[in-house]
Parts: C-alpha cells; sequence; structure tokens
C-alpha cells in the first residue's frame, strides 16, 4: 500500500513540474514575447552602438590632439553652438483664416 501510494505521488509531482516547463516553454515562444525578447535585444544592441561610437570619439579626439601636439599645430578653437539663420515668414498657405 506504502508503495502504491509512494509512486502515485511521484507520478503526479512529476507530471505537474513536467505541466510547468512546458507552459513556461510555451509562454516564452509565444509572439508576444518573442516581439518583446527582440525589442530588449535592439535596445542593448543600440546601447553597445552608442558606447562604440562615443569611444571612437574620445579616440580621435585624443589622437588627434596628440598628433596637434607633435606638429605643434594649436587645437581650433570651440565655434560654440550653431548659429540658425532665421527664414523671413512667407504665408503661402490658402488654407489659413484671416
Amino acid at each position: 500500500m506504502f508503495r502504491r501510494t509512494f509512486w502515485f505521488t511521484a507520478g503526479a509531482a512529476a507530471g505537474v513540474w513536467a505541466t510547468t516547463k512546458v507552459n513556461r516553454k510555451i509562454r516564452r515562444l509565444a509572439p508576444e514575447s518573442l516581439a518583446a525578447q527582440a525589442a530588449d535585444k535592439a535596445v542593448e544592441a543600440g546601447h553597445k552602438l552608442k558606447d562604440f561610437a562615443l569611444d571612437v570619439r574620445e579616440g580621435m579626439v585624443r589622437r588627434e590632439a596628440e598628433l596637434g601636439g607633435a606638429l605643434g599645430i594649436e587645437a581650433p578653437a570651440d565655434p560654440g553652438p550653431a548659429v540658425h539663420r532665421t527664414l523671413p515668414y512667407h504665408s503661402n498657405n490658402r488654407n489659413e483664416d484671416y
């Protein structure tokens, strides 16, 4: 009697465990989950690419300063923020209320 109860309980536990594993795998392979995983990977790749670009830019500035120092060239003055030229206003919009 004890043996039957033990094997019944072991079988039920194995069934619950297997069902849980299968349901988790199915949930992970659902289209919504795959889309979310792809989006997360894309964001992560974007961050890595941004970090790489910043490292390259830093290296370029450092190397340019080294070359400028070796050649005796002064670093160019910072031009400051870009000045945007404003164009005169011309209203050619015929739908405008007067």
